[in-house]
């Protein structure tokens, strides 16, 4: 009932940066909110960032001050802006759809494809 497209990822050098996009279509009525997972090898996927379509936003400790995320809400299109990017933001990059509770982001079980994000030392 929801499809979620990214693009954006790469292979780039620690201090570089990316730009991720990921376009939402169908029902997208049914979530007032999207977001960004990753998940390296043998370790558990983890939020990155969400944005409601009223401009809360919620931030993994780990890249505040480094990513952005922001949404087009008539396009239906969630961004990640990612500089200072380091080895161990190396992972696949899922988006996904979801709502805000209070502050809290709440995932849905609605899931792109995944991006791979590369960054070497």
């Amino acid at each position: 009932q929801v499809r979620l497209v990214e693009s954006g990822g790469g292979l780039v050098q620690a201090g570089g940066s990316l730009r991720l996009s990921c376009a939402a279509s169908g029902r997208t009525f049914s979530f007032n909110a999207m977001g960004w997972y990753r998940q390296a090898p043998g370790k558990q996927r983890e939020l990155v960032a969400a944005i409601s379509s009223g401009g809360l936003f919620n931030y993994a400790d780990s890249v505040k001050g480094r990513f952005t995320i922001s949404r087009d809400n008539a396009k239906n299109t969630v961004y990640l802006q990612m500089n200072s990017l380091k080895p161990e933001d190396t992972a696949v990059y899922y988006c996904n759809a979801g709502g805000f509770y209070g502050s809290h982001y709440i995932s849905y079980d609605y899931w792109g494809q995944g991006t791979q994000v590369t960054v070497s030392s």
